[in-house]
């Protein structure tokens, strides 16, 4: 009898493993409502920039493939963009669309940057490399590219698009070092 029950039990413990079921069959269901809410969200933010831009007739907005629009308070004749590995100097402000002033030039001081070799959110990475040296110019930012769904836990909140004006005081080109 043992070398029967042993018999099964090896004939048993030879079978292919059977596979699992998910144990949160929810999961894709959740990124799916995920993604839907942040459409929604962007589109919203999206209407709005768009609104304020209607607003402000005097200033003309160029919209940017990366998702955002600017529009140049002061622009040179001679357009050298920065580019991977370039030193920048710039300093800016920030503000909600509306224009409500939430930190300034003097707040946030003049920041050195090497274009896309340094960490700094998005916004900022992306508008530098529209400006030359001496140009100013307003950007409406979606708040993915700003401070996204945790705000700054301080005067930004969660998804909120903002208006940054940005100021390119030096370019160094990574050659001239």
């Amino acid at each position: 009898m043992k070398k029967l029950g042993l018999l099964l039990w090896v004939l048993l413990a030879c079978e292919s493993p059977q596979a699992r079921k998910p144990l949160n069959a929810e999961k894709s269901s959740f990124i799916q409502s995920s993604i839907d809410r942040n459409k929604k969200i962007n589109a919203a933010q999206e209407q709005r920039i768009k609104s304020v831009i209607a607003q402000d007739s005097n200033k003309v907005y160029q919209n940017n493939p990366s998702g955002f629009w600017y529009a140049f308070l002061k622009k040179t004749d001679k357009r050298t963009l920065p580019v991977r590995g370039d030193e920048v100097k710039f300093s800016y402000k920030i503000a909600t669309l509306e224009g409500e002033m939430l930190y300034d030039e003097m707040e946030l001081g003049e920041v050195n940057y090497l274009v896309d070799k340094e960490d700094l959110i998005a916004a900022l990475r992306l508008g530098v490399k529209v400006l030359s040296e001496g140009e100013v110019a307003t950007f409406l930012f979606p708040s993915h590219l700003c401070y996204g769904y945790q705000g700054d836990g301080d005067k930004i909140g969660i998804n909120q698009p903002l208006r940054y004006t940005l100021q390119l005081n030096s370019h160094k080109k990574q050659n001239q070092k």
